[in-house]
């Protein structure tokens, strides 16, 4: 029996994958009946074409499995939208993938490229679903950190982490955590790296559209000799307020394409059906303009939460895109990062990230992120509250 027994065990992975900072505290936050800022949950407004064509989808019937890469109508309507937005030209019917989400197209495209023991670069402060991703995969995540308060890149350091077991290069721009927007010259610097050691370049561009005071979006499938080897992921679950709907896209050159798309279906079958008829709609009839004000809607936010941090002495690193704040807040009690996020929890009811969730072990304990996607009257209320402190 003991021999029996002794085999009823979690795989060797499992211990070093605990809870997401982020999840445990939404759920401490609802608990005490605070205010997320924790959670990226974008609680704004459902764009009304989009929501209405859902409705409609389900009424007509449209709730069974797709095509494994998305129903063509939404296929289409991304292949037009990033060729417009982004200049990335990519087949409907052999190049885009619908995914249950933008974690989930990362999943499989790892799942498809990368074998265990390979080394993957990830910039520090990073998504830290990119990291457990790479661990659950037992692919080795390896950090080049970016330099604060401006995040910037050092390409020496990005150099140095390329070794021969390296295979790709993940960007996460506007990022998560930090904000920050590659720029053009820094994109082309991560290319030239990517073709001189053929790496794949994995680019996670969900928060395209929050882009603050001029900065540009640059996509690196653009680049000369960069379409072949990059894999673009995004998704509408930012841009149309809809991160429960699990709509993602993912663009990648059609070598790899069809081997992404048969792991993405192994795990998730496809995305929801009448919401990728939602999702094609927002993309088909929102005219320019609301890309557009969706950026100064949320740069009045970031501004809104930034002079409140501010006021108080928690310093923020203003973003440059995405919709998320990292503040110093080491004036703030408590042994660490966790503790001081539970502590601004319970004295203000105002719910933020440890910053150590985005960095290496023993980095980031002076850190809290805070997220600004809310309506405004709960931002406010946030804001109210952040300030008795």
């Amino acid at each position: 029996m003991r021999a029996i027994a002794d085999k009823l065990r979690l795989s060797e992975i499992s211990p070093g994958l605990v809870q997401s900072e982020i999840r445990a505290m939404s759920l401490e936050c609802e608990r005490v009946g605070g205010v997320n800022l924790a959670q990226g949950v974008c609680d704004t407004e459902v764009p009304q074409p989009v929501s209405a064509r859902a409705i409609e989808a389900i009424a007509q019937g449209l709730n069974i499995y797709t095509r494994l890469d998305g129903i063509a109508p939404l296929r289409q309507a991304i292949a037009s939208r990033v060729a417009r937005y982004n200049g990335i030209h990519a087949d409907p019917d052999s190049e885009i993938l619908v995914t249950s989400g933008a974690t989930a197209g990362f999943y499989a495209a790892c799942m498809a490229l990368f074998n265990p023991g390979d080394e993957v670069i990830l910039f520090e402060p990073f998504y830290g679903y990119h990291l457990n991703t790479l661990s659950a995969l037992r692919v080795k995540a390896v950090s080049v950190p970016l330099a604060a308060p401006n995040w910037t890149m050092d390409l020496d350091d990005l150099r140095a982490a390329v070794t021969p077991r390296t295979r790709g290069i993940v960007i996460n721009s506007p990022s998560n955590p930090c904000g920050k927007v590659f720029s053009r010259a820094e994109i082309e610097a991560i290319a030239a790296i990517a073709l001189e050691h053929d790496l794949f370049v994995i680019t996670d561009e969900i928060y395209e559209y929050f882009v603050f005071e001029g900065a540009r979006h640059i996509s690196p499938a653009t680049l000369p000799g960069m379409a072949e080897r990059t894999i673009t992921i995004s998704g509408l679950s930012k841009t149309f307020s809809i991160t429960g709907w699990r709509i993602g896209t993912l663009i990648a050159d059609r070598r790899w394409l069809g081997t992404i798309a048969y792991f993405h279906d192994l795990i998730y079958v496809c995305a929801p059906s009448p919401f990728q008829h939602g999702a094609a709609a927002g993309l088909l009839h929102l005219p320019d303009s609301f890309y557009q004000s969706l950026a100064k809607d949320y740069q009045k936010k970031r501004d809104t939460l930034c002079a409140a941090l501010d006021e108080i002495g928690l310093t923020p690193s203003i973003p440059q895109g995405a919709y998320y704040v990292l503040a110093d807040v080491s004036r703030l009690h408590g042994a660490n990062a966790r503790e001081k996020a539970r502590n601004l929890l319970h004295q203000t009811g105002v719910a933020a990230v440890a910053g150590t969730a985005f960095f290496a072990e023993g980095r980031g304990e002076n850190l809290l992120r805070f997220c600004f996607a809310k309506r405004d009257e709960d931002l406010e209320r946030a804001c109210a509250q952040l300030r008795k402190l």
